[in-house]
């Protein structure tokens, strides 16, 4: 079972709405709904739960890139939403790993040789698609550090309350409560 909330500050404290992530196909979009979500282009908390599995947290402040926290890749991609937060980006791939090098191929369609054993050793490949995903968390340790919730604090967290932790540090459990 999953729970999906958006916090948003406000001058007030915290508003809180639960959300329907049925059309939500791409971190993008998320970050969207977020951003609509938003007062004044202040902080908004998108988190997201699969029971006892995994917890994801992506933080959007104004127009600045998402930060993202997932609390274990590898149970989160096997998880719809949880392929939304595991970006390219965030995992270390490079996303035109599954795209042939057209500069590569002869007029025949032929690949010009292997790559030489000493360049292939020098640097670590990146995670190619189809590969696993490393378990444990991924992402930016430090999204909610400077609301109260430290990097040492974000890695004790259970996945059976983490939600719920986090927004008592906010100040916004009853808020998340809700909603829930």
């Amino acid at each position: 079972m999953y729970f999906a909330a958006l916090l948003a500050r406000t001058e007030d404290g915290w508003e809180a709405s639960d959300t329907e992530l049925d059309d939500v196909e791409t971190l993008s979009d998320l970050t969207d709904l977020a951003r609509e979500a938003s007062v004044d282009d202040d902080t908004v908390l998108v988190l997201i739960e699969q029971e006892d599995a995994w917890f994801g947290v992506v933080r959007v402040d104004g127009e600045e890139d998402p930060r993202i926290y997932v609390s274990d890749a590898a149970a989160a991609a096997r998880s719809s939403y949880g392929e939304i937060l595991l970006t390219d980006e965030l995992l270390g791939r490079d996303p035109d790993d599954d795209v042939a090098d057209l500069d590569s191929l002869d007029l025949d369609g032929t690949e010009d040789g292997e790559p030489d054993e000493d360049e292939a050793d020098e640097e670590e490949a990146p995670v190619a698609k189809g590969e696993t995903v490393p378990s444990g968390p991924i992402g930016d340790r430090e999204v909610l550090a400077d609301l109260g919730v430290d990097v040492k604090g974000l890695l004790a967290l259970d996945s059976t309350d983490a939600l719920g932790e986090i927004a008592e540090v906010l100040g916004a459990a009853d808020v998340l409560e809700t909603v829930r």
